[in-house]
Order: structure tokens, then sequence, then C-alpha cells
């Protein structure tokens, strides 16, 4: 592994070699504390940079345009920004993953992952000493390999669009993303199937393994950073830019609040050169001076106690650092504070219907999707969420007069429930060809294949089978003919008497059978009758 010049990488680098070191100690509850502190930490750092990165692409396009021949690095921002993204959300999801692998493991990554106190989830993994999974994701099942295969193609590829001159001392300058000597200087010579991964991974815990694919996350985005660098000075522009225009900004948590809620936002001195100062900055709401921290941001809040339109105005002053002048601003900014509601609604009718699938849809105004919960009583029901996250209902048993199954939502607080009657899906309509009864040529009557049950008017995705019927011919001056039908298509003894069918003749369909998705036992459709013409 290279060393870094820049001291914030050095530390990352170090703090990263020695949380690793520990783990070769009996592991304490400290330990992790620590290991979460850290991860905490690369957040932040990961953050920062991801700011830095988003205010030189414009600087760039900028600069591009004194020359033509400038405009390819301009062109190079997106690729390079895209391909960093990429990576960068492929890391973030592996760890998603291995959170809710180790947590609750309903295969999605959600607060259920977390340990609960009081109700509420904190910000304790409940997975965070869970070595299998580690192990068997990272090492067995391969992803390991794949996303160190990735860190190098993501690496390469950046370096690819580095101009050949440069290109030795770009690589110099890009964070060493894979280190590969370290582990086979390890088992240089020993026996068994050792690999990178398992290396870094193998019987690691999940609180552990956190840090090490965040700080894989900080390599990508320093690389970007890097490149977008290097760009800016092959277009001749900087990041030291004067700060000499402002505004202030307001950046609430949410716009829309449930009364009961606190209201809140941060109030902050936005810089249009991306090289920001706080200093000579005052900031107030309301007439109420607001505590800076050290990047110039001042938290402003209010509960939200009576429904309506609320409105709050911010002020600010700050010393140009070019003209020494103090600069005066205000800005008045409005939120709205709601009721909270929900809604339960199936898809397609207020009924579920045993043996299909019955979509529903739920939403709490105010609430996230992924904050609220959803259960089922009544009517042998379940109920299951949808990737596309709209609910799945399933029912088995019919629901008496009076009584109903009740889909049940809570979220932050709030509880409703919906009453739905739960049903055997309805009565198919026997039908030969498109006729339920009536007059038929012997030519259109021979043709025919079977009995078909249609569900008719019914909107969900169901079908029905018959499960068999008795055929009576009555010709014109001859005795009844009898064929028994175990299913709904003709049998051989059936196919005879269709084939004698003359203009006079008449047959009597009886005792139709027929099973529905749901059905325990068949079910009557009564008759059919038709006369030959």
């Amino acid at each position: 592994m290279s060393i870094p010049k820049e001291p914030r990488a050095l530390m990352i680098n170090i703090m990263y070699l020695v949380l690793t070191a520990m783990l070769a100690l009996n592991v304490s509850a400290e330990i992790f504390n620590a290991f979460k502190i850290v991860d905490k930490g690369l957040i932040k750092s990961n953050e920062a940079l991801v700011q830095s990165n988003d205010a030189l692409p414009q600087a760039i396009r900028d600069g591009a345009k004194k020359k033509s021949t400038l405009a390819k690095y301009a062109e190079l921002i997106d690729p390079a920004r895209s391909q960093a993204k990429e990576m960068n959300d492929y890391l973030e999801d592996i760890m998603h993953k291995l959170i809710d692998m180790s947590g609750n493991q309903n295969g999605t990554y959600d607060e259920g992952d977390y340990v609960e106190k009081d109700g509420k989830p904190t910000t304790n993994l409940r997975g965070k000493k869970n070595k299998d999974v580690t192990t068997r994701m990272l090492v067995k099942d391969g992803v390991g390999e794949e996303m160190k295969q990735k860190l190098n193609d993501f690496r390469t590829g950046i370096l690819a669009m580095v101009d050949e001159e440069d290109r030795a001392t770009m690589e110099a300058q890009l964070p060493t993303i894979i280190d590969d000597k370290t582990w086979k200087d390890k088992y240089a010579g020993k026996a068994g199937n050792h690999t990178w991964s398992s290396f870094n991974f193998k019987q690691m815990p999940v609180q552990a393994v956190l840090p090490i694919l965040r700080k894989f996350q900080n390599d990508v985005i320093s690389t970007e950073s890097s490149f977008l660098n290097y760009l800016a000075g092959e277009v001749g522009t900087t990041t030291d830019v004067v700060i000499d225009k402002f505004t202030v900004v307001s950046a609430p948590e949410k716009t829309y609040v449930i009364k009961g809620e606190p209201f809140k936002t941060d109030v902050f001195i936005s810089a249009s050169a991306s090289a920001e100062s706080n200093t000579g900055m005052a900031l107030s709401v309301n007439g109420r001076p607001l505590t800076l921290d050290a990047d110039g941001v001042g938290s402003f809040t209010q509960n939200a106690s009576s429904v309506g339109k609320k409105s709050y105005k911010v002020e600010g002053s700050v010393t140009n650092p070019v003209t020494g002048e103090v600069q005066r601003f205000n800005k008045t900014y409005e939120y709205e504070v709601g009721e909270r509601s929900a809604t339960i609604s199936a898809s397609k009718m207020n009924v579920f219907y045993i043996g299909v699938d019955n979509p529903v849809e739920v939403s709490v105004a105010g609430v996230a999707s992924n904050k609220v919960k959803v259960n089922m009583t009544g009517g042998g029901g379940t109920i299951n969420k949808n990737g596309d996250g709209t609910f799945n209902v399933k029912v088995t048993k019919p629901t008496p007069n009076g009584q109903f199954a009740k889909v049940n939502i809570s979220a932050e607080g709030f509880t409703a429930s919906k009453d739905f009657r739960v049903k055997r899906i309805p009565d198919p309509v026997p039908k030969l060809g498109d006729k339920r009864s009536g007059a038929m040529p012997s030519g259109q009557f021979k043709v025919q294949r079977g009995v078909i049950p249609r569900l008719e008017g019914f909107d969900f995705d169901a079908k029905c089978n018959i499960a068999g019927f008795r055929l009576v011919r009555v010709p014109r001056r001859a005795d009844a003919e009898i064929a028994n039908n175990p299913s709904g298509t003709y049998n051989a003894e059936t196919k005879r008497l269709v084939a004698k069918a003359t203009a006079g003749d008449r047959f009597f369909f009886e005792n139709i059978k027929c099973k529905c998705p749901g059905d325990a036992a068949a079910r009557d459709l009564g008759g059919m009758a038709f006369s030959i013409k």
C-alpha cells in the first residue's frame, strides 16, 4: 500500500490498518463501538468529498470554453462521474445486503435491521457481530473477488481517460484501491485456497467490514476528485476561487409536516464559489439569533402546533472578503402543517377473493413507504409487500355476513385499519363456443371440443376448470343416448354422440361441475340445452 501525501487520506489509511489489526484481539463491545465511530467518520469524510467534487464540473466546463481544443476535457466529466457513481452505488448495495442478511433478513435494508429501544430503531446493528454472513457472501459466494475486479476496472477506466503523456503521473496520484502484495506475502508457500477476499473478510464481523467497504468508497470518490482536478488543471482553472457572491439558504427536513411533529430546517450562507468561509457571518430566524457550527450552518426548530401554512423570515449578514463590505440580506420561507391520514385501497375492488392475488395499495401522508408497517387479520389472510411498493393479499376463508378481514397499518405512532369482505370467486358461466344454450347448426355444434367455463366481468387473473358433465342426446325418433364426461374436453364417448348430431336433435349438458382457484370441492354450474338445426 503506498503512503498518501494528503493528511486526510493518510489519517483514513492509518485508521483502516489499526482497526484491521485490532480484529486479531478479543473484540470487545468498546472495539465494536470504535468500528462504528470510524464508519460514521468515513461517511462524513465521503460526504465532504462528494460536495467538493460537485463544485468542480461547472468550473471545468467554463474553463473549457476558452479554446475549442479544451472541449474534450469537459466531455470527460460525465463518463468519469458516472463510473464513480456506479462503483459507489455497488459498494453501498453490498453494505445494505450485509446489514439486512445479518439483521432481520427480510430482503430489504430497513429499520428492522437495527436494534430497537423503546419501540424505536437505534443506530446499533442487529447483526454487528455476525461473521458467517460476511464469510459466506464476500468469500464463499465470490462477491469479494467480484468487488476487487470492479475496483480494478474502475481504476483502469479512469486512467484510460487521461492523456497518455500524463498517465504515469496520474497513476501515482490515484489512491491505492487494491493491495495484492500483503496477502500474497503472508500466504506465500502455505497450502490452502488463499485469496484477497479471505484475507480481508473471512470471519470478520459485519461492524468491522463496514469501515473497510466505506474506505473503498472513499478511494473511489478520491479517485474521482483526482481526475476532476486533473481536468481542471488541463483547462486552466482552480478551486482556489475568491468568494464574492452570497445568498441565504434554508434546507428543511420536510416542507410538509404532521400536526404534533417538530418542523426542522438547516439555515446557512451559500457561496457561489467552492471555497467557502463562515468568517464574519451571522444568521437569525424571526429575529432569533442562531448558533453556527464550523461549516456556517445554524439549525432552526419550531413545533407544528396547528395545521395550515406557516412562514419564517431568515436574516443574515456576511463580510465580503474582497471588499470588506458587510452585506445584509433576508428571505421568507413557507411550509405547511397537515393532519396525518392514511389510504388503504384494493387495487381492483373492495373485496378480497379466495384463490387469487389481491393487489392492495397502502400510503400514509407525510411518511415514507419504507416506514409504514402493514399486517392483516381475518379471512385466513396474509399480506406481503411487492417490489414496486404495493402489497399482495391472499385469503382462504369467506367472511360471514357482518364480519370482515382487516388490513392494519402503523407508521410513526399513527395507526389505521380498513375492512374488506372475503368471497369465493363467482361462478363461471359454462359455454359451448360463445353460446350458453339455444339453437346451433349441426356443423358448428360438431366442431366444438368441450365445455368452457368463462368468468365474465371478473377483473382478476383466474382460471376455472370443468370437472365433468353428462351429455344426453335426444334424437327426433329414437331413444336418448347418454355419455359421462370427466372433464371439460370431450372424451371418446362424448365425441361419438356429438358426431351423430342432425337437424331436429336436442342435446342436454347436465350436472356441469367446475373447480376454481381456492375451491376445496367442485361447484355445480347447472346445465345447457341446444337444439340442432
